[in-house]
């Protein structure tokens, strides 16, 4: 059997292949125009059919875990029972589909309240359902965006709750296994880098002070989260910047230290924490990243980027570059990614009843 066909298993949850679907936002929170934060039709035919499709592990879009930690006003929410009650309807037909079914808990910090990227992507004001957005320290992610108000150590402290309170809401709701979300320029990996957190107290300085947070809610966190049910950590290991910023370095370090906080896998993507930066894309850009990881800690990993082709997936997890590869626009592409691969590589993977004359 090709390696990203065969089981995987964290504590005592088992994915059946290394075919996983990431967070990947769909901004379509509101339907009839109602601005719920809960998930809709949209949202259950979209998870759907990539578990039809022989996926092994989907992990729902980043979720907010307060209304002003949304990317848009679009954005899903995990804030209030009510849109933990519509997400179990997912979990249901993804576990009876053999998916495992995770969800991202995240905070948007300073690149909140925005438009959807299919109207620009632009900020958006009160007039357009917007808010101010919150940060380490009072500095725009780019020009025309705005100036955050820099979060009160209270804030902190309160954001830090909210993660637990989410956290507690997934697992009523069906998940079994979370994420936290510490990239893309998002509230923690705002902190983690020295490029947006200019902070002068416990949490900005010095690098134990900036991973402060990200310790702290994966200790919130995981005091929630059962101890059988896996924990991941979504990270940018590096900003693409010449000087200065978090570097691969620093993610290294830090894997090893959220491993020994309880977390079981890191999610290694890059970027999105400065603008106008030069990123060299290619196909697997990123994997060396999580490689570096893997071999550098005890830290398994799964890699995201430009991961495209069946024989490219299955010799990532072979040659040891990583545990499990994340498919992002090709399975929205190619939403049976997973079942065509099986067949390219002469594996097999769980195929619905309703589609074995396929």
């Amino acid at each position: 059997m090709s390696a990203l066909f065969e089981p995987f298993t964290l504590r005592e949850t088992t994915i059946p292949n290394r075919v996983w679907m990431p967070p990947m936002c769909q901004y379509s929170a509101a339907p009839e125009g109602e601005l719920t934060g809960a998930p809709n039709d949209w949202h259950f035919a979209h998870y759907a059919a990539r578990a039809a499709g022989g996926t092994g592990l989907i992990v729902v879009e980043a979720t907010a875990v307060t209304p002003e930690g949304r990317i848009s006003p679009y954005d899903l929410g995990i804030w209030n029972d009510t849109q933990a009650e519509a997400f179990r309807r997912i979990t249901r037909f993804l576990t009876a589909q053999g998916t495992v079914p995770a969800i991202q808990l995240a905070h948007a910090g300073r690149k909140a309240s925005t438009e959807r990227p299919w109207k620009g992507g632009a900020p958006v004001g009160p007039e357009q359902h917007g808010w101010r957005p919150l940060a380490p320290s009072p500095v725009a992610f780019a020009e025309g965006h705005p100036v955050p108000d820099e979060l009160t150590v209270d804030q902190i402290r309160s954001v830090v709750d909210h993660f637990a309170a989410a956290a507690r809401r997934a697992l009523d709701a069906g998940f079994e296994i979370a994420e936290i979300h510490g990239a893309h320029g998002y509230l923690i990996n705002e902190f983690l880098s020295p490029h947006s957190n200019h902070r002068t107290d416990a949490y900005g300085g010095s690098y134990e002070n900036r991973t402060r947070l990200a310790l702290e809610v994966v200790d919130a966190v995981r005091e929630v989260w059962p101890g059988d049910k896996p924990l991941f950590f979504r990270i940018s290991a590096t900003e693409w910047l010449e000087d200065g910023g978090w570097t691969p370095e620093d993610t290294v370090r830090l894997a090893g230290e959220l491993h020994a906080h309880g977390v079981d896998l890191l999610d290694v993507s890059t970027g999105g924490n400065a603008a106008g930066v030069r990123i060299p894309v290619g196909p697997g850009y990123q994997v060396p990243f999580a490689t570096r990881v893997r071999t550098g800690t005890s830290m398994p990993v799964a890699a995201v980027g430009l991961i495209t082709d069946p024989g490219q997936a299955a010799k990532i997890v072979a040659n040891g570059e990583a545990d499990a590869v994340l498919l992002g626009r090709e399975l929205l592409r190619d939403p049976s990614w997973a079942r065509r691969a099986a067949r390219e590589l002469g594996a097999t993977v769980r195929i619905p009843e309703q589609y074995h004359r396929s």
